[in-house]
């Protein structure tokens, strides 16, 4: 997914708003890093496309507040050997 930046940044928040993903999943969907799909949308995605930040920012930040839960049930399964 190498090339222009501004439009890999546009298809990562674009397949995060559609698929209510998280960061994580975008990276290893793309073949990228999780750094570099964090920098796409919250440092260089807003200086072209607002909007479009707004949206996919609602999305992480309900992803950052359910991640604990996640987390829980993560610590839970690999505990339990499930």
């Amino acid at each position: 997914m190498k090339g222009n930046i501004e439009e890999r940044a546009v298809t990562l928040a674009q397949y995060i708003i559609e698929n209510r993903t998280t960061v994580r999943a975008a990276a290893k969907k793309f073949g990228i890093s999780k750094s570099t799909v964090h920098k796409d949308l919250s440092e260089r995605l807003p200086k072209f496309n607002r909007p479009l930040f707004l949206q996919v920012k609602e999305v992480l930040e309900v992803n950052k507040a359910q991640r604990h839960i996640r987390g829980g049930i993560a610590t839970r399964r690999k505990y339990k050997g499930c």
